[in-house]
C-alpha cells in the first residue's frame, strides 16, 4: 500500500510501516502546503477518490507517542478498503 505521512508527524514514522511504501510529505516536497483546517469526516467525500483517510489520536504527534499505536495501524492496514475514513485510538 502507498502511505502518505502528514507533516505534522515524524518521518521516521514510515519506517515502523514494513511491507508498505510510506513517504512523508516533506520528503515529497509538500511541507507547508496550505489547505486550511480540514475535518475529513465532514468537507471531504473520499469515496470520490481512490483513498483512505487514517487519523491517530495520540497523546502528541511525539514519534514515541504515534509509533506506539503501530501495531493498530499496521492491523488496520490489513483490511483497509479507499473511500473509508478510520480513526485510531490508544
Amino acid at each position: 500500500m502507498r502511505i502518505l505521512i502528514d507533516e505534522c508527524l515524524n518521518w521516521r514514522f514510515s519506517r515502523a510501516l514494513t511491507g508498505h511504501y510510506a513517504v512523508s510529505a516533506q520528503k515529497m516536497g509538500w511541507a507547508g502546503l496550505k489547505n486550511g483546517v480540514l475535518n475529513f469526516n465532514f468537507q471531504q467525500d473520499v469515496t470520490k477518490h481512490n483513498i483512505a483517510v487514517v487519523f491517530l489520536h495520540a497523546e502528541s504527534t511525539q514519534l514515541d507517542h504515534t509509533l506506539s499505536l503501530m501495531p493498530k495501524v499496521l492491523a488496520l492496514l490489513r483490511t483497509l478498503k479507499p473511500g473509508q475514513v478510520v480513526d485510531v485510538y490508544p
